[in-house]
């Protein structure tokens, strides 16, 4: 869960072509049981999220999109081997603006788009690369037509070795790639990818303590904003991201 800010340029001109995307996230574990070793356990814990997209192209910047996220993460670690098993809700709403943009009849119908999902991923550290698994069940969706399984993979390259900035911070260069595949969309799949720098302090670990990176990022195929899900997008650009 990372709070983000980021600039993408889209090839959608019936919504927005200058985007600026907002996430503000966060989470809380309220019980733990450590393992062995440092890292591993498993925890129980709390975990929320609002995503919102604004059109810049606007005078206003009118709002696009938002997407609600709370779910009860459970997370087990073991070595290289972990796992989240996560029941979550979403619900997502369209923006005031865009939906009195233009004649009636050309207006966008909103939709009301709420489901609860139960998911399970599966990840393993290989040296300095991470590969991860899983799906998803929706139930209790609105509308009741929306496809209730997804598919959900993909790699990310944190590389141990980085620059030292004295004793102010280390940095080191990221990069992932995530695949998703849902039912709704005749499990067309879309592609997301980010490559950058994150930077961390020099006494953290290389998986603890607080981080943020600039990472330039890409996305094709099934919007991933809520209200849009059943049209495709391509979209690129630069995104700040932090944890809280």
């Amino acid at each position: 869960m990372q709070s983000f800010v980021s600039y993408l340029r889209g090839d959608s001109s019936d919504v927005a072509r200058d985007i600026a995307s907002v996430g503000v996230a966060d989470q809380f574990g309220f019980f733990r049981v450590n393992g062995a070793r440092p890292g591993d356990g498993v925890q129980l814990g709390i975990a929320g999220s609002v995503f919102a997209q604004f059109d810049l192209g606007a005078s206003s910047y009118d709002l696009i999109n938002a997407d609600y996220i709370v779910g009860l993460p459970l997370t087990v670690r073991r070595g290289g081997f972990s796992a989240r098993l996560r029941v979550y809700h979403q619900s997502s709403h369209l923006g005031d603006e865009l939906l009195l943009r233009g004649e009636p009849s050309e207006r966008i119908e909103r939709e009301n788009l709420s489901f609860e999902s139960a998911e399970a991923i599966l990840s393993q550290d290989v040296g300095p690369l991470r590969v991860y698994g899983g799906g998803e069940w929706l139930f209790n969706r609105s509308p009741e037509s929306l496809g209730r399984s997804v598919a959900h993979g993909g790699v990310e390259l944190r590389p141990t070795a980085a620059a030292r900035i004295g004793e102010l911070a280390r940095a080191r260069l990221v990069a992932a790639l995530d695949l998703k595949s849902v039912a709704e969309q005749d499990w067309r799949t879309a592609v997301s990818a980010r490559a950058g720098i994150e930077v961390g302090r020099p006494r953290d670990g290389s998986d603890r303590g607080r981080r943020w990176s600039l990472l330039f990022e890409f996305h094709d195929g099934p919007s991933p904003y809520g209200q849009f899900y059943v049209r495709d997008v391509r979209l690129m650009g630069l995104g700040f991201h932090f944890v809280l």
